[in-house]
């Protein structure tokens, strides 16, 4: 019997009680597909989220148990989701009226690349297999007041998902705010990707080596989860 691998970095259900944690009291949040849709698990508690999904919901509540849920009740992700009572339904348009007209707070989404000036490329790698549709990613990142992601920091190949420069096609430029992955908590500035937080057991120069860009350190960066340095 062999041992299993020591997981490095967080699990994405703790990067997306990580993100929540930095959602404030009565924000307007919208969540992208994948693993930034697990954010609606996690409210802090005493604090009240609204989230808010493109397809037309606003109030949306974590995924239902297996079995418990209604396939009429879904997100853009097409994934069935639930309503916290106050929710309210309304037209696809509508719901594209408030992003476009900067009534969100906050929008968390997934990466594909993240450049150190805050470029973000998500909805396409430009291959000719490329599902060719963008969604609702423009609007989102151009509407929205603050952008955070949420992703492992490298692909399947282990190559950097933040990088000098993104290589696939643009969703938005110079948008993110702030990069959650596995490994740390990276933040977006005029001098590049500055150091926040690390996740237990990673150090800064792990970081440093699956990260395409150089790495700002200010101080001694804390560990997820703690408030010690």
């Amino acid at each position: 019997m062999t041992d299993q691998p020591q997981q490095i970095g967080l699990t994405r259900d703790a990067m997306a009680q990580r993100v929540a944690l930095d959602i404030r009291d009565g924000a307007y949040v919208n969540l992208g597909i994948g693993i930034p849709e697990l954010v609606a698990k996690y409210v802090p508690e005493g604090r009240e989220v609204i989230y808010h999904t493109e397809n037309g919901l606003l109030g949306m509540g974590p995924s239902p148990e297996p079995g418990h849920g209604d396939p009429e009740l879904i997100n853009a992700g097409k994934r069935q989701v639930t309503a916290n009572p106050g929710a309210a339904f309304f037209h696809h348009a509508d719901s594209f009226a408030m992003i476009r007209g900067g009534h969100l707070d906050l929008c968390v989404l997934g990466a594909l690349q993240v450049a150190a000036n805050g470029d973000l490329a998500n909805w396409s790698t430009g291959g000719p297999d490329a599902i060719p549709a963008v969604g609702g990613a423009m609007d989102l990142v151009a509407g929205v007041k603050t952008i955070y992601v949420i992703t492992q920091h490298c692909t399947k190949k282990g190559d950097p998902k933040l990088v000098g420069a993104c290589g696939y096609p643009l969703t938005g430029l110079g948008v993110v705010d702030r990069v959650y992955t596995d490994l740390a908590v990276i933040d977006i500035t005029d001098r590049g990707f500055q150091l926040v937080e690390l996740s237990p057991g990673v150090s800064f120069d792990y970081v440093q080596e699956r990260t395409g860009a150089p790495l700002i350190a200010v101080g001694g960066a804390p560990v997820i989860g703690s408030t010690e340095p």
